[in-house]
């Protein structure tokens, strides 16, 4: 389509490979414009008997990689007067969850760092906003769809009737990543179909 790009990978519960990924991007690119943070992993297991070694890697990735690749971003977005930032939050953000104590609480400080990064940078030209996701049809939920009976109760509360598709996320995405959302600040869209309705 003619338009220059560049790949790169790394694990981003390493703070090493979040300051690499932002600088050869700029580097490879010249700025960087659009941030969405969607990396994230989850580990089931009950608060008593949950392991020191799964919070450390859910908390991590699920939240120390926001704050460092929004930091790290965020200074060539405020040097040059403009950005956007995008982080993935979840109903989790709003919700404790059950067996997923690290992945509440990655997401309950995903939204609150939306929220405080939103009100440094707002007045600078940097947008910093999220989208918490309802219940979609993802390997994260996988737990979730092959147990019949919470697959069914989740789905009976949800208006819409269905589990989400990746694909609906895209529209709130460019909504977010956009002009269009030049005023909006420290937001977090829930795309659930209906979910926290209920």
């Amino acid at each position: 389509m003619g338009v220059r790009h560049i790949a790169l990978a790394g694990d981003v519960g390493d703070a090493d490979t979040c300051r690499r990924l932002v600088e050869e991007t700029v580097n490879g690119l010249g700025s960087i414009d659009i941030l969405i943070n969607n990396a994230g992993i989850i580990r089931r297991a009950p608060a008593a008997e949950y392991s020191s070694e799964d919070w450390e890697a859910v908390i991590g990735v699920n939240l120390s990689s926001v704050f460092r690749l929004t930091q790290y971003a965020g200074r060539h977005m405020l040097a040059q007067g403009s950005g956007k930032i995008v982080n993935i939050a979840s109903l989790l953000t709003f919700q404790g969850g059950i067996n997923v104590p690290a992945y509440a609480a990655a997401k309950g400080g995903v939204g609150q760092l939306t929220k405080a990064f939103a009100n440094e940078w707002a007045p600078k030209g940097v947008n910093v906003n999220a989208i918490a996701p309802g219940y979609f049809a993802t390997d994260n939920t996988e737990a979730l769809q092959n147990n019949p009976e919470r697959a069914q109760q989740i789905l009976d509360r949800i208006p819409a009737g269905r589990w989400g598709d990746p694909e609906d996320l895209g529209g709130a995405a460019v909504f977010l990543s956009s002009a269009a959302s030049n005023y909006v600040n420290g937001h977090i869209l829930v795309v659930d179909g209906g979910w926290l309705n209920r």
